[in-house]
């Protein structure tokens, strides 16, 4: 039952979108976003609507549930008479974690994590992991990777027909949590 009531809720907002005039990307893109190839926006992102065309995104990104993107900062308009406004940039192959907010005017290299709940308020260099409030190095992207691939070798992988757009079971939803005992897996 839980399934299909999530099923049903993903139709009913995709249906919901349609009728306002497109996906939430779509309008964005409307008003200037700039995006690369394989650009994947997750549930819930929030992208600075009023200032999207100051946002430029590379190939091969993914921004997690609940990102949030500004391009501005409104702190200053009721002192100084003006909003502070800032262009976003994000390179190719970055992957910024779930409930991460990206502050206005930064540029944030290629080849980069960043981890869910992070607070990006500088510039991020190509080819690292960050994470945390204000969000600080942690490794190198190829340190990272090469530990998870480690990782990968010791620990339960499930394929495609473990994933709900297969239509996963109760019985493999048990069985998956069977396996991973050590409470980490991997799923394609």
């Amino acid at each position: 039952k839980e399934n299909d009531m999530s099923l049903i809720k993903r139709v009913l907002r995709k249906t919901i979108r349609i009728a306002k005039g497109g996906s939430p990307l779509d309008r964005h893109l409307k008003r200037g976003l700039k995006v690369g190839k394989n650009f994947s926006l997750l549930e819930d992102v929030i992208l600075d609507y009023s200032h999207t065309f100051h946002i430029e995104i590379g190939d091969d990104v993914t921004l997690a549930p609940r990102v949030h993107i500004l391009a501005h900062d409104a702190s200053t308009k009721k002192h100084l008479g003006y909003t502070r406004i800032g262009k976003v940039t994000i390179g190719d192959r970055v992957f910024i974690g779930a409930s991460a907010i990206i502050l206005p005017g930064l540029v944030i290299g290629s080849d980069v994590i960043i981890g869910a709940g992070s607070v990006v308020s500088s510039d991020i260099p190509n080819g690292v992991v960050v994470a945390g409030n204000p969000a600080k190095v942690i490794c190198t992207t190829t340190d990272y990777i090469d530990r998870k691939r480690k990782e990968l070798k010791k620990v339960p992988c499930f394929g495609e027909e473990y994933t709900f757009s297969t239509g996963l079971t109760q019985k493999q939803m048990d069985e998956m949590n069977q396996k991973m005992a050590e409470r980490i897996g991997y799923i394609v």
